[in-house]
Order: C-alpha cells, then sequence, then structure tokens
C-alpha cells in the first residue's frame, strides 16, 4: 500500500473558482442545505413549496476515497462492490427525477421512496466490502456509517465550509482561498427549468445556463498556468517530452475504467475517448495493456489515455444514445473529436525526475467533484487566444474564432512503491508549494494533456442555454464542468521512459 498519513494536499486553483463563483452567487461558496429547511422555514419565500421540488440531485459519501488501506488480494472483489455504489446512486438519481410531481404533493417522498430504500442497498453492499477484506485477513473500517445519502439542495443557503489551498504543480495555484463552486441553478427538476430550453439537452440533467462563462469576463492570470518548463530556478529538470497519439480518430471509446472498477462493464457509467493503447477496456489485464497497438507515433509508447468525451447539446444523437453509458445513464449529444490532443510531460523545479515504474496509474481531477467536494478538483476550462484566464467551475463561451480549451497537469510525485493504491490516489501526489515532493515522495515526469475542441459557442437568452456542450458524468453529477477528470496509465518502452528522463533532466525537448 501507499503511503497514507501524510496531510492531504487539494490541487484547486481556489482564486478562480471563488472569482467565477461570485460572479453568479454573489460571492457563495459550494454549498448543500439539509433538503427540508425551506420548506420549514417561517416567513420563507419557499415556505409553499414542498421540501422534496428543492432537491436537484442526490449525495452519498464516496466510499472509495476512504478505502485507503484494502488489501490486494481482495481489491477486485472490493472493486466490484464501489461499482455497485455508484450504480445504486444511479438509478436512485433517475427515480428522483422521474418522481418530481410525487414529491411536490409530499414532503416526505424523497426521504421515504428514495433514499431510505438507498441506504438498505449500501447497506448491503458496504457489508460485502467489509466481508471482502476480513476473507483475505483484511481489518475493515467501520463502514456503515457510510449508507446514508442526501439530497442536494436547487437552491441552497448554507455554506458547506469546503476551503483548501492549491497546488502549485505545473499550473496550480496556492493562494489558500475558499473554494467557490455553483450549483448550477438547476431548478427543481435538476436542471430543466434552467436547462436545455427543449432543444434536446441532458435529458433534463444539465448542463445549465449558470455553467457558463464569457471567457472575456474571466480575469487574467487567475490562475499560474503551466509555461512547459516546470522548472524555474537551480537544480530543478528543465526539459520536456511530447508524445504524438492522435486525437482519437480511431472513435475507441467505452464505457468502462479499468482503473477503477476493473472487470466491471460500464463501470464508468459515461464514456471515454482513448488515445495511444487500443485495449484498453474493464476486463484487460496488464500483460493485454502491455502487448497492445498503440496509437502513438513512437510505438515505444503504449500507454493509455483517456477523458470524458464532449457533446454537443444540440438535439443531435450518437451511436450510444440508448445504450450504457449514453443515453441509458444520461450522457446524450454527439461526441465530438477533439481538434488537437497534446501530451507532453515536464520536469520538477527543484531535483531532476525518475523514471516512471510500467503500470503506474494516476487518476487526475474527481468525476464526482460536484457532490464529493473540491479536493480533488483539477481540471481547467479556457479558449484558443484566451489562455492566460482559466475556470474550473465554469466551461467557457469563447468568442468567434476561438476554440475551447480543456487542460490537465497530472500529480508528479511518487511514493517509490506502488504503481497503484486502494483509492486511487495515495500513491501519488502534487507538489509542496515550492516544488518539492514531500514525505519521501520522488518526483517523477508529469503528464500535461492539452485538449482542443471547435465547437459553436452555446447561446444564453432569457436564462435559456442553447447548443450547449458538457462532458460526460455520473448521472447524478449534472453534466458540471468541476466533474472533468483525465486518467494514464504508464506502458512506455524502458528505453523511451529513460529517454524521457534523461530529456527532461538534461534541460532538451524532446518528442
Amino acid at each position: 500500500m501507499g503511503r497514507n498519513t501524510r496531510k492531504r494536499r487539494t490541487p484547486l486553483a481556489t482564486k478562480a473558482i471563488a472569482a467565477s463563483a461570485a460572479l453568479a452567487l454573489g460571492g457563495g461558496g459550494l454549498i448543500w442545505a439539509n433538503f427540508y429547511a425551506s420548506a420549514h422555514e417561517e416567513n420563507s419565500a419557499n415556505q409553499t413549496k414542498s421540501a422534496g421540488a428543492q432537491i436537484a440531485t442526490i449525495q452519498c459519501p464516496d466510499v472509495g476515497q476512504k478505502l485507503t488501506k484494502v488489501p490486494n488480494r481482495a481489491r477486485r472483489g472490493v472493486d466490484r462492490e464501489l461499482a455497485n455504489l455508484d450504480k445504486q446512486i444511479s438509478e436512485a438519481y433517475a427515480r428522483l427525477a422521474s418522481t418530481r410531481r410525487a414529491q411536490a404533493g409530499d414532503p416526505g417522498f424523497v426521504d421515504n421512496a428514495i433514499l431510505g430504500p438507498l441506504k438498505s442497498k449500501r447497506t448491503a453492499a458496504l457489508d460485502r466490502i467489509g466481508i471482502n477484506i476480513r476473507r483475505v485477513g483484511g481489518k475493515a473500517p467501520n463502514l456503515g456509517k457510510f449508507a446514508g445519502c442526501r439530497g442536494m439542495a436547487a437552491n441552497p443557503n448554507t455554506n458547506d465550509g469546503n476551503a483548501g489551498g492549491g497546488q502549485n504543480d505545473g499550473g496550480q495555484n496556492n493562494d489558500g482561498q475558499d473554494q467557490g463552486q455553483n450549483n448550477g441553478g438547476q431548478g427543481g427538476n435538476g436542471g430543466q427549468d434552467n436547462g436545455q430550453g427543449g432543444n434536446g439537452g441532458q435529458a433534463g440533467n444539465g448542463p445549465a445556463a449558470a455553467d457558463f462563462i464569457n471567457i472575456e469576463d474571466v480575469q487574467p492570470n487567475s490562475r499560474n498556468l503551466p509555461n512547459g518548463l516546470a522548472a524555474n530556478g537551480d537544480g530543478g529538470s528543465t526539459g520536456s517530452f511530447t508524445t504524438n497519439c492522435g486525437t482519437n480518430e480511431n472513435e475507441n471509446r467505452n464505457s468502462d475504467n479499468v482503473i477503477v472498477a476493473p472487470g466491471v462493464s460500464n463501470g464508468a457509467q459515461h464514456q471515454h475517448d482513448y488515445v495511444g493503447n487500443q485495449s484498453n477496456n474493464a476486463f484487460a489485464s496488464d500483460e493485454d495493456l502491455a502487448n497492445a497497438q498503440t496509437t502513438c507515433q513512437n510505438q515505444g509508447d503504449k500507454s493509455s489515455y483517456f477523458w470524458p468525451v464532449l457533446r454537443i447539446q444540440d438535439g443531435s444523437q450518437d451511436i450510444d444514445q440508448g445504450q450504457p453509458g449514453g443515453g441509458q445513464d444520461g450522457n446524450v449529444g454527439k461526441i465530438v473529436e477533439p481538434a488537437e490532443a497534446q501530451l507532453k510531460f515536464v520536469g520538477n523545479r527543484t531535483s531532476d525526475v525518475v523514471a516512471m515504474p510500467k503500470a503506474l496509474r494516476i487518476i487526475t481531477g474527481d468525476a464526482k467533484s460536484f457532490t464529493n467536494g473540491l479536493n480533488n478538483a483539477n481540471t481547467s476550462w479556457s479558449c484558443t487566444g484566451f489562455e492566460d484566464r482559466q475556470v474550473t467551475d465554469k466551461y467557457p463561451i469563447c468568442p468567434q474564432g476561438s476554440s475551447v480549451v480543456r487542460t490537465s497537469n497530472f500529480q508528479s510525485c511518487w511514493d517509490g512503491q506502488n504503481i497503484d493504491s486502494a483509492n486511487h490516489r495515495t500513491h501519488v501526489d502534487f507538489v509542496e508549494a515550492d516544488g518539492s515532493c514531500s514525505n519521501g515522495f520522488r518526483a517523477i515526469p508529469q503528464l500535461q494533456v492539452r485538449l482542443v475542441y471547435d465547437v459553436q459557442a452555446p447561446q444564453i437568452n432569457n436564462g435559456q442555454l442553447q447548443n450547449a456542450f458538457a462532458v460526460d458524468s455520473f448521472p447524478e453529477q449534472l453534466h458540471k464542468p468541476i466533474t472533468d477528470h483525465n486518467d494514464f496509465i504508464n506502458f512506455f518502452d524502458e528505453d523511451v521512459m529513460n529517454e524521457m528522463v534523461q530529456c527532461i533532466n538534461n534541460g532538451e525537448d524532446c518528442q
């Protein structure tokens, strides 16, 4: 297992989040209120509305992030149950979205008909997780306390107090301000009122007009951006290594995730674009991945690079309209292939980097940030020609002639031992504010992914959103931009990896 006793550092650039949230909420932060509150407050403007009608989505504890000590022999069974928990939440959200009329007539409907049964199902799954751990001699934590879920209010009025510092890891700001996040103005129906205006949209679960911002309204230099050279001072590694693996011209996609849900078909419940390794699916072994074909020009790079697809919300559909990971999971619209996909590895500001181990897995960002909070959120949105302006909790509206940009900067400190960890996070970490790795971790090449999309700018008229775009997400995450994430599995040939390390440490730019 990876070391997990150190203080956890959040990767989010908090100044940009707080600033953009302030535009929409007058300075409010990430919040989800008790969904009964507005129905029982005296003199409330919402006093006549039922509590159930205030719920936009369902928030459940992310059990996977709490399991940091799972024996290796138990992980496959535990991962299956974690995927089952995700499926249970999605099913409960689908019932939430389809019973708005019943909720309006019965303040206890959500609690009794949705959250209560969900808790029972989660309790059984959590018990099975414990059995898997104990069966191989491990010590299972008390998971029963994570069974209960709650509704996330559409019109929240209390601050969750979710704050934290960012990380200056090739672009992450470290200003320590409170993190803000707009709930998206979803309305009582999870997005339909302020959403698509009947143009097809995400079937009533986002995105909404409040999830977008004109990039020209974002302050320049609101985030410290990667400049292609992670090192600024003496002793650093200033080189770079670029690998060209295409833009998924092969349309290699699936809704699996072999990192978090191995052996589970549709474990991600949203589609991923894959470049590089062509054998990535839920059932691929490390041997399968090592022997796969690759789209990378350098055939010594069989690494797997994958991210949620981007879809256009103009009423058009794709071939997965009625399939798992697509329409069945609330992901609708035409999938758009990136016009550019730039994959670059850079160094460390304070030291040389060491080679990544074969089969190292890294996830950056959090597919569940909307309900989990922002501790692991770590992607940026911008526009070409405006990349000194970055936002994390908004999709950008780009001016004519400018394209949408998605940027991800991965963790670049490794524990020196493990290629993965039970929660897929504790074996890697972000650098400290000075660029160094803490707790005995070692600097590895930092992967920076930049994706460019040629999409029509959305239109917002009288609060109605037309021709939007959005990343695929778990259904209950409402297709929020904050849920964007990126995945990497290292299968560089040893010689090519050594070449990468040498280039970076020598200050050279190689490809």
